[in-house]
């Protein structure tokens, strides 16, 4: 099946293999992960749970979206703007450049098109409408970041992938041409030609694997991006760790921070956030405007469709957080952010849970992903 991608061979391998992240095997984080580590008590969910467990894990009615192509003929006032096109998908505008991180396109979240969690909609732009391009990033090669479908339409375009060591091989097979690939360890940067972007992978604690033997051989990473004038972090997956303040201390401060907050469950801690275990990562890397990602796209926990939504929105109104929740398409410039607008509670207003008690706010969002992600 052409959607799991290649194993790597020769001097890639050679270099995954000079890692300080390898173990002999594969990729580790620097910590110990497992089920439940952070919360004992919590038990791994079944498949039964994933098949039938849960409420309201799709939304009830489509989700408001805005169409970007008439925003992105104009440059941002600011010199920065993003645009979040669903789950982990941002068009990022820095400094007259265009980013776009894990773009998803795809129906499923799934190595096929008749089985795996399946998109609530459509994104809000097809992939031919999207703006030129000069940069790719994919921060590792799970369904939802790394989509076989996408990659094939986007290798066309010319311009250059950014990812984690390992994945190239998986965008060669997907038709991305070598020279176009650059793969970065933890530390490592990547210097756009003719302008001073650099891209740098910075630590997350997570794993990786498209197949049932290949737990952990490519590498993930999170991302800092930055120019002179502006600087962004972009979580990929991840845990929370204390390497956020390390990432603060050598990248920050940060004008606008992407944590994602979706699919997390208690016995997850270790390898997702959730929205209280965000909220964590942002006090670490110092704070800057927030923009939640990884929610509202795919059904990949038991969690209500908007409970990462609901709960960040309460949370976050007890500490000084400049949130920004655009609708999918919606651009926006984290130094003229308005206030976060509900959008989400129009979906389906008459299913709405009951608001969260602070003592059970403070305990939600311990995380990891199902099998896929």
């Amino acid at each position: 099946m052409k959607a799991l991608g290649k194993k790597s061979k020769g001097i890639r391998l050679e270099r995954m293999q000079n890692s300080p992240r390898w173990n002999g095997s594969g990729f580790a984080n620097t910590q110990p992960t497992g089920p439940g580590r952070r919360d004992p008590g919590a038990a791994m969910p079944s498949l039964r749970d994933f098949l039938c467990g849960g409420e309201r894990r799709v939304p009830a009615g489509p989700l408001p979206t805005h169409d970007p192509r008439h925003d992105w003929r104009k440059p941002p006032e600011s010199g920065l703007r993003a645009t979040w096109l669903g789950h982990s998908s941002v068009l990022i505008e820095i400094d007259g450049l265009r980013l776009l991180t894990d773009p998803v396109w795809g129906s499923r979240a799934s190595p096929t098109r008749l089985a795996g969690p399946k998109r609530f909609q459509p994104s809000p732009v097809k992939l031919k409408e999207l703006p030129p391009l000069d940069a790719i990033l994919v921060s590792h090669d799970h369904y939802d970041h790394l989509d076989y479908p996408t990659i094939r339409v986007l290798a066309q375009t010319g311009a250059p992938f950014v990812t984690s060591l390992g994945v190239g091989a998986h965008l060669e097979a997907f038709g991305v041409p070598p020279e176009r690939i650059i793969e970065l360890d933890w530390w490592e940067s990547y210097r756009h030609p003719g302008s001073e972007l650099t891209v740098t992978a910075t630590p997350s604690q997570h794993f990786s694997g498209r197949g049932l033997k290949d737990r952990n051989a490519t590498l993930w990473s999170s991302l800092s991006i930055r120019t002179p004038r502006h600087s962004v972090f972009f979580s990929g997956d991840t845990g929370l760790t204390r390497q956020f303040e390390e990432i603060r201390e050598r990248m920050g401060p940060f004008d606008l921070v992407m944590l994602e907050i979706g699919a997390y469950h208690p016995a997850w801690g270790d390898i997702h956030l959730g929205p209280a275990n965000a909220l964590e990562a942002l006090d670490m890397l110092g704070g800057g405007a927030f923009l939640p990602v990884h929610w509202g796209t795919f059904n990949l926990a038991m969690h209500a469709w908007d409970e990462p939504a609901e709960t960040l929105l309460a949370l976050s109104e007890r500490r000084d957080v400049r949130l920004l929740m655009p609708r999918q398409g919606q651009p926006q410039e984290p130094a003229r952010a308005d206030k976060t607008e509900t959008w989400w509670r129009a979906v389906d207003t008459l299913n709405q849970p009951a608001p969260l008690e602070p003592e059970a706010l403070e305990t939600q969002a311990k995380t990891l992903p199902w099998p896929l992600d």
